[in-house]
């Protein structure tokens, strides 16, 4: 990852790293977390925890106290399959986090559906009016694409733009640059994938 964001043009990148319930349950994940910054010199502003919707939900105000302390040492978290679990609107807005992911079979849906295509935009609207960034998830096809960009998400994922790759490819990626990018947006739309999506789209 360092040589990766040693040239300019991939200064933005980030890797997320997804925890499950039972690594939140550790009373100790934020020691565990400060020890391997410290012992693998990483950037921790580089860095964004994912955890799901449901972990984050089975006991909200111990999680609330452990993202706030996460937080605190630069990490940016994201809340993972949004739309899936059952998360309380007055949990939600305490919750120091900084990006939804709409879970992909929400992604999957809209192409079958108005109704569906309504949930989609809901998230995006919430995530918007908590000043969070919104990530689509699952992404395979250009219709779900430009539904997408209708709908108004910005950011996304998924094997349109590239499957998990081995490292020694995703540094061929990275040095061909974005090619994707040029194919499937332009000055006419705001559904712009930035570099600092990369990883998250090669690493899960």
């Amino acid at each position: 990852m360092g040589e990766w964001t040693s040239h300019p043009e991939n200064a933005a990148l980030f890797v997320s790293v997804n925890l499950s319930g039972k690594h939140f349950d550790q009373p100790n994940l934020v020691d565990q977390i400060q020890e391997i910054l410290d012992n693998t010199g990483f950037d921790a502003r580089r860095l964004k925890l994912e955890i799901t919707e449901t972990a984050v939900m089975e006991n909200a105000d111990a999680a609330i106290s452990m993202l706030r302390s996460i937080k605190q040492l630069g990490i940016q978290i994201s809340i993972d399959d949004f739309g899936t679990g059952y998360s309380s609107l007055s949990y939600l807005h305490r919750f120091p986090i900084d990006t939804l992911k709409i879970d992909r079979s929400f992604v999957n849906a809209i192409e079958r559906g108005t109704e569906n295509s309504e949930i989609v935009r809901t998230i995006v609207y919430l995530a918007k009016a908590l000043n969070l960034n919104v990530v689509a998830e699952g992404i395979e096809n250009i219709r779900q694409f430009h539904q997408l960009n209708l709908l108004g998400c910005e950011y996304g994922q998924g094997y349109l733009f590239s499957r998990p790759l081995p490292a020694h490819e995703i540094e061929k990626l990275l040095s061909e640059g974005l090619h994707w990018q040029n194919l499937l947006s332009s000055p006419d739309h705001g559904f712009v994938f930035p570099e600092s999506e990369v990883p998250q789209l090669l690493l899960n």
